[in-house]
């Protein structure tokens, strides 16, 4: 940072907690709402997609997707979500992050509408149409995660930017809970207007035909949000970090921030020209051997945190089913009709969001400026290491019936310690510690690293999960290692995380 700071930049870091610092959150934290709500929402509607598309008749169980299928429709989100994180991110430094910030989101709103649109009837056309929209959509979603973070802590005081940039990502939480709220109201309306036996008394009548209006429906809503921010996002000044250090425009950064922090500012021309080194601003680029020796080992230990981090979180997968079938709250599905499966479904997601998801991003908005990022990542995967090997060693005693209200508490634990702990700080720290002309794309960087991880994590380890006995597998899938082995890898994947966390530095109070 520069030694003689920037009169608008200090006064940003010195403001008072103010009504537009408010005003950004909610800017940026509707963006993260309808990302949660698109990336979740699908895991709400693949088993009636299944029952639609997948029928076949006599069979003693309800259509479900195929594995490869199953693979394309809930991970092309995800692959789109990384291009688009490195891609945005890098765009956010070219152009500045307000002019990119609105093209993300007309995006994810027209991809959000269009995947409900998927054409056809026969499954091949829908769910064609559906993973190309998907593709698109994670596109639009990945450039929210280098831009909100940036917005967010370019506009932020040195007091509570850990804060404000975490509330932004907490929005995710009350997104997955948005999804499954919603799905709860729609399932609940369908099955009242249009009732059907269970699957093994009628399997034909079970699948309504109104259900194919169903999951479009789930699927479209989540382009409101982000529509009904549109407005307000394009009305956001452009930083003043981006328009003075990196745009070299102090008249414009010191007019801009004038109106938002409403004082008089004066522009320093002279002052932006100069590093603290003495040497010209811009006189390294993104890769080069003096940015490798300055933010080298920060970058690895930005990517490869989140990176370790994403394979435990998207992994939950794994066990979820277990959890829901052993404690009553998915029945076996041909018990049930394919609406009051995704009323089962949208249920046992929303009391999770609600129990151990929600809480564990609030605990990290409140703690994260008196603690430090640092100690709340290393705390959470400690914790999510001491409490996935607690669940693995022993998992045989964890799978007898008796047992299983203690499987829950511990599966609990290990996700609230998550999002109390590496999967909100991975967000917070890369937009504070590298310089404003590279900050988009080093957090584009290592977001992407994440998702890269929330891949193996999703799909990875849904294979490897699978009995080792190729006939006790699901339909479908090769002999895998077991679950119990598969979560002894995940304990060992947690504490890697622990240790990659000592290349990240302590961030609180400072950027530049």
């Amino acid at each position: 940072m520069a030694k003689e700071q920037l009169e608008v930049l200090h006064a940003l870091d010195v403001a008072k907690t103010q009504w537009y610092h408010f005003t950004a959150i909610i800017i940026s934290g509707m963006g993260f709402f309808t990302d949660a709500y698109d990336l979740f929402c699908i895991s709400l509607v693949t088993k009636l997609l299944g029952r639609i598309y997948y029928h076949v008749d006599g069979a003693a169980k309800p259509g479900s997707l195929p594995p490869n299928v199953s693979a394309a429709v809930n991970g092309v989100a995800l692959i789109g979500t990384l291009a688009g994180q490195l891609f945005f991110g890098w765009l956010g430094d070219k152009l500045g992050r307000k002019r990119v910030y609105g093209l993300t989101l007309m995006l994810m709103v027209l991809c959000s509408v269009c995947s409900g649109l998927s054409f056809g009837h026969d499954a091949k056309a829908v769910i064609s149409t559906l993973c190309f929209f998907r593709f698109w959509l994670g596109f639009g979603i990945g450039g929210d995660y280098p831009l909100s973070a940036t917005i967010m802590s370019e506009y932020a005081s040195k007091k509570t930017r850990g804060a404000f940039v975490a509330a932004v990502f907490a929005m995710q939480g009350f997104g997955i809970l948005g999804g499954g709220i919603f799905a709860i109201i729609m399932s609940t309306v369908f099955d009242a207007k249009f009732s059907a036996p269970a699957y093994q008394v009628d399997p034909i009548a079970s699948t309504i035909p109104q259900a194919d209006y169903l999951w479009r429906i789930i699927l479209m809503v989540g382009a409101l949000p982000a529509a009904l921010t549109y407005y307000w996002r394009m009305k956001m000044p452009e930083t003043a970090r981006y328009t003075a250090l990196v745009a070299k425009n102090a008249k414009q950064a010191a007019s801009d921030m004038s109106k938002v922090l409403q004082v008089d500012l004066e522009a320093e021309t002279q002052k932006i020209e100069k590093l603290d080194d003495g040497k010209p601003a811009n006189s390294f680029g993104l890769f080069s051997s003096e940015f490798l020796r300055r933010h080298g080992l920060h970058l690895l230990g930005t990517a490869s945190t989140w990176f370790l981090l994403d394979i435990a979180f998207y992994s939950q997968n794994l066990f979820q089913k277990d959890i829901f079938s052993a404690i009553g709250w998915i029945p076996p599905a041909k018990t049930m009709n394919a609406v009051q499966e995704v009323y089962r479904i949208a249920r046992a997601q929303t009391l999770i969001a609600l129990c151990s998801t929600v809480p564990g991003y609030w605990f990290t908005v409140a703690f994260i400026d008196k603690i430090g990022r640092f100690t709340i990542q290393l705390m959470g995967f400690f914790f999510m290491t001491v409490f996935m090997f607690a669940i693995a060693i022993p998992y045989k005693h964890w799978t007898h019936s008796e047992n299983r209200i203690g499987f829950v508490v511990m599966y609990s634990f290990t996700f609230f310690f998550a999002n109390f702990g590496p999967n909100a700080t991975t967000f917070v720290v890369p937009a504070e510690i590298f310089p404003a002309r590279f900050r988009s794309t080093c957090h584009g960087i290592s977001a992407a690293s994440g998702k890269l991880g929330a891949i193996i994590g999703a799909f990875g380890f849904l294979y490897l999960a699978q009995n080792q006995d190729k006939a006790k597998a699901d339909a479908g899938y090769p002999a895998g290692i077991g679950v119990r082995n598969s979560l002894l890898v995940l304990g060992v994947v947690n504490f890697l995380g622990l240790l990659f966390t000592f290349l990240v530095p302590e961030s609180k109070g400072e950027i530049s």
